[in-house]
Order: C-alpha cells, then sequence, then structure tokens
C-alpha cells in the first residue's frame, strides 16, 4: 500500500510517528515544530504543518538562532529523549542557524533542523537568495550547516526522504553522536508528491542504549581506585545525560571519594551532599581545586575536559596523577592519557560500586575530614558572599544570586550562559536538584537565556524557570519574549544591568587589554568607550514586548521583586541595576588560570606587566601522558 503525499507531508508525518525509549519509560522524539517561513520553506513545510497540525503541534518563533536554543532548552530539560524540529526560508534564515547548530552539537543536545534550499531541478537559476559558487553547482548557503551538524543530507529527491529520515533518527538518539542533524529540503522538492510506503508512516520505537563497561577495562578501573590515596571525581554532563544521578551519589556514599563538577556536570550531587565539593576548574571552587591539585587519580565521569576544567593544563599536578575516564564516548574516554571506562555512566558508576563494595573500599578518614572542613570554610564564603549588611543600597551581582538562592527551592530551575554570571554561579550556587542548574558552556552563546527558558517551561511546565540575563545578552537576543507572551509561557527573568560586558572586561583588564571596548559608554575625546553611561532603559524594552516589569533598585526591593515575579501566572522580568565599582567586593577571584595568550610584545605597562603574570603561569602547565 502506497499513500500519495508531498515530500513535506510525508516527513510531517513520520516525525509524528518517531519515539524514544530508555528504562521502559517511552516519549515523543519530535514533540513539536518550530518555524519561520519565507518562500523556501512556506508552500511546503508550511502547509504541511497546516494539514496535518493535529499531529505535529507549531511554535512561531522570531528569530532563526533563538529557534534553536528554545528546542535545544527542551531537549535538555527531557534528558535528550525528545526535542522539536526547526524549519527556515532558504538564505538568511538558513543560515541564522548555524550558530545554534553549533550549541547543540558541542553540548551533544539533539534538534532537527529543516531549511529550505533552492530549487533541486535548477529551473530558475540563480533564484532568491541563491549563494553562486562558479567551482560547484550543488553547493548552497546551507552547506554552512555541515561542520556544526553531527548528519547532513540534502534531499534532492522525493524518495532520497526515506533513507535520510531514518538516519537523521539514528543520529538523533545515539547518545554518543547526537546534536544537531539538517536535512536541507530544496524548496521545489518539498512541494512535489510521491507514492510513499504505508511502512513508513508507522509508528517506530528508537531505544537509547545503556552500555556497560568491559570487564576487562572494570576490573582495571578498580585497581586504579583501590590504589588511589588521594582520588577525586570530576562529573561532567554525561551524569545527568545518563540520569546517572544515584548512581554517582551511591558511589561516592560508598567509597567516601569527594565529587567536583564542570559547568555541565553540577547539580550531579546536591550542594549539601557530604561529597559535593563544588565546580572545578577556572570558575571552581578552592576546596575542589584544592583537591584536584592533590589528586592522584582524577576519575571523569560523562566529561570531556575543556580547559576551563583543567585549568588550561595547570590544575592537575598531583605526583604521579592518572586519569581514569568514565564516558560513552571512545573519544572523550582517551583524553588526557586516560585509563578509559568505555560505558553508560548510570552503568559503569553502578559496576564500579559493587565491585569496589567487595573489596570494602573506602578512602582514609584524614582525607575525608580534611575535604569535609574545606568544604565548610568555602560555605562560609559563600555566606558572606551573599549576605547584604545594608538593604537600602544596590546590590552586587552576588547578592542579587543570594537573593534568589533564598527564595527557590528544589522545584525551580536557572538558566544561564554567558558573561560574568557563568564564574559567580558555577562557584556560588547551591544547587538543590538535579536538574535546577541549566548553564550552557560548551558555547556560552550570548542570548540563549530567554530562548531556553522557553523550552525548559515547555518540556516542565510545573517548575519555575529562571532565565538570568547581562544587559550585554539581552542585546543579543530579547526576541522571544514575544513568544513567551504570545503562547502564555510563564518564564521568570532577570535581567542585571552593569552597563558593558562586565566579564571580558575584567579579563581585557588582567591581560593588558584595559577594559578597551567592553563598556556601554559614550565615547570620550580620546575615542575610547570611558564616557557617561548609555542612557538605555532595558526594562522599558523589555515591557514594550509585552512582558511584566518589577523594578528593584535596592536589595530589599529584589527580595520583594523576586517573590511576586516567583507567584505570578505570566512571563514576569525583575530589572536591577547592580553595583560594580572597584571598591565593591564581589565573588571570589577565579581559584585556578585560564589561558588567554597575552602580547608577546608591547609598550603600554599594563600589557608587559599581563605578559609577564602569562608566562609565569605557562611554566606550570603540564602534558598528561
Amino acid at each position: 500500500m502506497t499513500i500519495r503525499l508531498t515530500v513535506a507531508q510525508a516527513l510531517v508525518r513520520f516525525l509524528a510517528a518517531q519515539y524514544t525509549e530508555r528504562d521502559g519509560a517511552r516519549q515523543r522524539l519530535i514533540s513539536a515544530t518550530w518555524g519561520i517561513f519565507g518562500h523556501g520553506n512556506v508552500a511546503g513545510l508550511g502547509q504541511a504543518l497546516v494539514e496535518y497540525g493535529a499531529d505535529m503541534p507549531y511554535h512561531q518563533g522570531r528569530n532563526e538562532q533563538s529557534m534553536v536554543h528554545a528546542a535545544v532548552g527542551y531537549a535538555r530539560q527531557s534528558n535528550r529523549l525528545s526535542t522539536h524540529a526547526v524549519t527556515t526560508s532558504i538564505g538568511p534564515g538558513a543560515t541564522n542557524l548555524v550558530t545554534g547548530a553549533a550549541l547543540a552539537t558541542i553540548n551533544h543536545l539533539p534538534v532537527l533542523l529543516l531549511p529550505g534550499d533552492t530549487f533541486a531541478t535548477r529551473v530558475a537559476d540563480p533564484v532568491l537568495q541563491q549563494l553562486e559558487v562558479p567551482y560547484a553547482g550543488d553547493i548552497s548557503v546551507n552547506d554552512s550547516l555541515r561542520p556544526v551538524s553531527r548528519y547532513f543530507d540534502r534531499v534532492t529527491r522525493p524518495e532520497a526522504l526515506i533513507p535520510a529520515a531514518l538516519q537523521a533518527m539514528r543520529v538523533l538518539t545515539d547518545p554518543v553522536e547526537t546534536g544537531a542533524v539538517t536535512l536541507a529540503l530544496p524548496q521545489d522538492v518539498q512541494a512535489e508528491a510521491y507514492d510513499w510506503p504505508e511502512e513508513f508512516f508507522a509508528e517506530r520505537t528508537w531505544v537509547v542504549r545503556r552500555p556497560g563497561a568491559d570487564p576487562t577495562e572494570l576490573a582495571d578501573a578498580v585497581r586504579a581506585i583501590r590504589a588511589a590515596r588521594s582520588p577525586l571525581v570530576i562529573a561532567g554532563g554525561g551524569v545527568h545525560h545518563s540520569r546517572a544521578e544515584e548512581a554517582l551519589a551511591e558511589f561516592a556514599e560508598a567509597t567516601g571519594i569527594p565529587v567536583a563538577s564542570t559547568q555541565a556536570g553540577k547539580g550531579s550531587l546536591r550542594y549539601d551532599h557530604p561529597q559535593d565539593v563544588g565546580g572545578v576548574g577556572h570558575t571552581g571552587t578552592a576546596t575542589a581545586n584544592e583537591l584536584a591539585r592533590q589528586a592522584d587519580l582524577v576519575i571523569g565521569v560523562g566529561t570531556r575536559y575543556t580547559d576551563f576544567t583543567t585549568a588550561s593544563n595547570t590544575l592537575f599536578t598531583g605526583d604521579g596523577v592518572r586519569f581514569l575516564n568514565l564516558n560513552i564516548a571512545s573519544h572523550d574516554g582517551h583524553k588526557l592519557a586516560g585509563q578509559p571506562l568505555i560505558a553508560d555512566a548510570r552503568s559503569g558508576l553502578t559496576e564500579l560500586t559493587e565491585a569496589l563494595r567487595l573489596h570494602g573500599h573506602r578512602v582514609g578518614d584524614t582525607y575525608l575530614g580534611e575535604y569535609t572542613l574545606d568544604k565548610e570554610r568555602w560555605e562560609q564564603r559563600v555566606d558572606a558572599c551573599y549576605e547584604a549588611d545594608e538593604i537600602d543600597v544596590r546590590p552586587t551581582q552576588p547578592q542579587v544570586l543570594g537573593a534568589l538562592d533564598a527564595l527557590v527551592d528544589e522545584s525551580d530551575v536557572i538558566i544561564n550562559a554567558a558573561g560574568s554570571l557563568p564564574g559567580d554561579l558555577h562557584k556560588l550556587w547551591r544547587a538543590r536538584s538535579r536538574d535546577q542548574y541549566h548553564l550552557e558552556y560548551g558555547y556560552s552563546c550570548m542570548g540563549y537565556e530567554i530562548p531556553a527558558a522557553i523550552g525548559v517551561k515547555m518540556a516542565a511546565p510545573e517548575r519555575t524557570v529562571w532565565a538570568l540575563v547581562g544587559d550585554g545578552t539581552y542585546l543579543m537576543m530579547p526576541t522571544e519574549i514575544v513568544t513567551a507572551v504570545q503562547e502564555g509561557i510563564a518564564v521568570k527573568m532577570i535581567l542585571i544591568q552593569n552597563h558593558g560586558y562586565a566579564s571580558i572586561g575584567g579579563l581585557s583588564e588582567s591581560v593588558g587589554g584595559e577594559r578597551f571596548g567592553t563598556a556601554y559608554r559614550f565615547q570620550s575625546d580620546d575615542g575610547t568607550y570611558t564616557g557617561a553611561p548609555l542612557p538605555v532603559d532595558l526594562a522599558a524594552n523589555v515591557a514594550s514586548l509585552g512582558m511584566r516589569v518589577l523594578r528593584a533598585k535596592t536589595v530589599r526591593d529584589l527580595r520583594a521583586a523576586l517573590a511576586e515575579a516567583r507567584a505570578a501566572d505570566t512571563p514576569t522580568c525583575v530589572y536591577v541595576e547592580t553595583e560594580t565599582s572597584d571598591t565593591v567586593s564581589g565573588a571570589p577571584e577565579a581559584q585556578a588560570w585560564w589561558d588567554v595568550p597575552v602580547a608577546e610584545t608591547a609598550t603600554r605597562a599594563s600589557a608587559v606587566k599581563a605578559r609577564e603574570l602569562y608566562e609565569r603561569h605557562v611554566s606550570t602547565r603540564r602534558r598528561h601522558l
């Protein structure tokens, strides 16, 4: 039996019948489609979504990049078991997908991209928005998505959709391969009819695997852990993707081994768990980083060891330090010349715990006591950062976090991606549940927070979802506020005004750049942007897009506004201008280095001094072989 449909209609019906299953739980793989329509997809996918709207919910976006961010936020909150598709026209709509695709792929989060493409038949050539490449007739702007996609295909014939669609689903549901998947759809092919086999539209379930460890690798891992005197676990995002939080807690409690976390892994243990020692690396806690410097065995679980985590290879400096890497991806399992344990994080941790219990293995009491005391000291530093001696003054950024910390419970989700907030949050935030802390730091993409909050709220409508946004990030991508208002998605936004790029400004100063071009200020006579702050009213801008705004001028105002926003059932923004003068204490300084190369020759004193410091840090770098 066959069914005659257009390519676009067939694709929508196919996507509506795809499911994932893990641990006995089954859900839709593609639960909705975001779309902005132009000539390249309006008559194809646009018409198909009208035709089959009952089977495939549609959401209207305002920016193509932000639609991908919303889909990614939804996918992460859904443990990568469900995601959204995103359709755009050919041309600028398609190229706007590239940043979002890179973010998805870098973070190993599934999203399906369906950009229109130029005519496959080339009956009209060149067409509007066609990139003419003299040496290759088959290149379009969509080819810019190839390097940021885990799978890419251009469907130039109706029958080619069948293998392309199946391959796309395979990659989206593969825990190792997943990321952005792109099916470029020529606009004439989208509208072309074909006789499709009925079986193409049958429900199909993609089982997400949980592979266990190889027995030899497992035995080697047990020996390595038993031989270690001061081991340290580095929990990465793979712990969350695998839902391995309980298995990690059981492993840590059984062995007494402390657990530090990357940005993606924070919340793997609750902040008050005895073995949780906080964030590790350049933005980590003093407790975790001191343990990292002393560790003789680093046990990476679901982490890819970015340079923030390793402090650009200056952090793990203990004598004879070795790495044991539990990871489902072989590529990450072998990093830092590590001993690989290739397995699903939950399966591998369970097997390790059972094997170590047979030997009655546990770290020494002295080691346990030392890091427990250091953990208590760090919590006191967090209290000091959060505390406000005066409540009728402008708050510092850590005090903003402190006010939020005092209000939320384990059901709240906080979302951030870029600026100075990720560093403060990694050091200071007290994660109360496995998915409360939602930091996109693989790509650290400005503009992620608001659309991602919408995606998270769609995946978990019962949760209170906060987008923490700086003024620089806000100005990059505020447009999806309109979507939240349109669909009644009650996200909460904390908009922090500090008049520029605070994070890069501080970094610029430390590397001899003298904060050049990092402040939102008028130009001075010397051409630098060091004049008065710009008279920009971001709160008024938010309100103009339809979102309710609560202005907070003081710590007292802030506490009241946050409580009011949390109770609101409509999209609500708390706007606060923070104290940023050099005399006001903020979060603790970085507890580990990060390599940002400094000018090797310069005449300005700030750059010369920064280079001297840089060379001292570089000399401590080591290659782990």
